[in-house]
């Protein structure tokens, strides 16, 4: 039977869902199901979750970047706030968890205005100015003066950056943020506009405990040298991307060989060959050889006997990374290197580390441009969890480069916008007024789940809050330990203005687009059966 309406036009097995029923009101529900996993990690008390991806591979972690990159997310409008997450996280680099939590409680109360009998267009032009205004209150609350900082100060780094690394590592910023600072800062510029996160390397180190981990001026190489020269101090540092070994030539060839004169010299020739190679390197003054590839056994017998150590660095990157401390340039053949293609470093050194042998590159003096955090864990997953702490400093110091205003943290600022909003909302004339104060009333998400995973009451707070900043004390936020309301200036609790506002903005945008959908038409897929065609039996 030939079908009507819109099945006339599409293959047989499409699916097609419109109205607010089928289309509007199943996205709102798949973006609250998504925020309801990470809502609870929110914060410094937030619980961890634990994803098998794929591959088998275990993560316990609460960041939420991590949580929906793992969890592989079909459904196409919960797709939508894991993109918008993705491009904070890009962009920032932090507040992810903050963004998908926001935006699953703005489509939360999307759902009761359409249930009253709002039109999504009418929710979208309040969410629309709603968010509009939020910005400008962000700008008003802005710490005076904090918009001039210096970035090479360690006390204002680790003020900014505490609240981004007890978010994951609560209890444990105190030993961090000290840490992550002196790496960043040692990396920095001339022009801090120009920070580069890659710069700031992590080793993992299984064994010990977080008091044990340092900061190393240059980089950490999980591997041992290759010969049996495991100490240099100040040298020069020769870099060769090709490896160290004989080149094969470009075309294959066949040697015809008489007699077993003629083989002992052609092995002669070709063990000279290769010693005239290391002599030449040895003679360029360089006294440390990095190979990007494999190191041939003679070739590290004459490296040996001209006193070279021997580095071997398989992966391009690190080989990349290894010329940026050092300062040489990578060759792509073994040849006698020019004095400007030499590297330098104060200090080479194979040390054991928790039974683990690493080498150790250091460049005390100027002009370098990595550091590395060697971070010491007794568990993988706990050093993976470290390291995504470490990334959110780094990230929230490129941050601060950039903007460094700052913002009351621990939930003060959005009881402050709930406050306001809902003042605003009051002034509007048209329908969108609810929608306004429904976009108020989901700042309060942030105080009610920081409460919560904390184990508090969260009503009493909420109410405790509200009185607060009605008085004027705009920076009174949620002190988790004591479980009460304290200034968050005197509690030490900032947040970046930059971060807050990207995260607001995206998933203001994202709710705003799941909103304008009123129809899914899925296509029928690629991999189905054959439609009969004429001819088939």
């Amino acid at each position: 039977m030939v079908g009507y309406g819109i099945q006339s036009m599409l293959k047989d097995g499409h699916k097609h869902l419109s109205g607010l029923d089928e289309a509007v009101l199943k996205n709102i529900g798949a973006g609250r199901e998504l925020s309801a996993i990470t809502r609870t990690s929110l914060g410094p008390n937030g619980m961890n979750k634990m994803v098998i991806n794929h591959l088998d591979k275990l993560f316990i972690t609460n960041d939420a970047a991590t949580i929906v990159n793992e969890l592989e997310v079909q459904h196409p409008a919960a797709k939508l706030l894991v993109l918008a997450a993705r491009a904070q996280q890009e962009e920032i680099g932090d507040g992810a968890n903050l963004t998908i939590s926001f935006a699953g409680e703005l489509l939360e109360k999307a759902e009761e205005l359409i249930r009253m009998g709002l039109h999504p267009s009418e929710i979208i032009i309040g969410y629309t100015k709603a968010i509009n205004k939020t910005l400008e209150i962000l700008d008003d609350l802005v710490e005076k003066g904090s918009e001039n900082m210096d970035v090479r100060n360690r006390e204002e780094v680790v003020l900014r950056m505490k609240s981004a690394v007890a978010s994951k590592q609560f209890g444990q910023e105190d030993v961090l943020c000290p840490l992550v600072a002196d790496a960043c800062i040692q990396v920095c510029p001339q022009n801090p506009g120009n920070f580069n996160v890659d710069n700031v390397r992590v080793a993992k180190l299984v064994g010990g405990g977080l008091h044990n981990s340092s900061v190393v001026r240059g980089m950490v190489l999980k591997n041992d040298a290759v010969g049996s020269i495991k100490k240099v101090e100040k040298v020069k540092v020769a870099v060769f991307a090709g490896g160290v070994d004989t080149s094969a030539t470009e075309t294959k060839g066949t040697v015809l060989i008489h007699s077993a004169e003629q083989l002992e010299n052609y092995a002669k020739t070709e063990e000279a060959k290769v010693e005239e190679l290391i002599k030449s390197v040895a003679d360029s003054g360089a006294k440390v050889i990095v190979s990007g590839a494999a190191v041939g056994d003679m070739a590290l017998h004459f490296c040996e006997r001209y006193k070279l150590m021997v580095l071997k660095v398989s992966s391009k990157f690190e080989l990349r990374r290894f010329c940026r401390t050092t300062g040489a340039i990578a060759l792509l053949k073994l040849s006698r290197p020019n004095v400007d293609e030499l590297g330098y470093a104060d200090y080479v050194s194979v040390e054991e580390i928790g039974g683990a042998r690493v080498t150790v590159v250091k460049n005390e003096e100027g002009g370098n441009s990595v550091a590395t955090v060697v971070l010491r864990g007794s568990t993988d997953s706990i050093l993976d969890d470290l390291e995504r702490a470490v990334d959110d400093g780094v990230n929230t110091y490129k941050s601060m480069c950039r903007d460094s205003r700052i913002i009351p943290g621990a939930a003060a600022t959005e009881i402050e916008l709930a406050k306001r909003l809902k003042e605003f909302s009051l002034k509007e004339t048209g329908l969108d007024q609810y929608a306004i104060a429904k976009f108020g009333e989901s700042f309060e998400m942030v105080p009610i789940t920081l409460s919560e995973n904390a184990g508090l009451g969260a009503m009493e707070i909420i109410s405790s809050l509200y009185a607060e900043h009605a008085a004027g004390n705009v920076k009174v936020g949620i002190d988790l330990e004591k479980g009460a309301c304290e200034d968050a200036s005197i509690m030490k609790i900032w947040d970046l203005y930059v971060t807050k506002s990207f995260a607001l903005k995206y998933s203001a945008d994202a709710v705003c687009t799941v909103l304008r959908v009123d129809q899914i038409i899925m296509a029928k897929p690629a991999g189905g059966p054959r439609p009969p065609q004429q001819g088939d039996i």
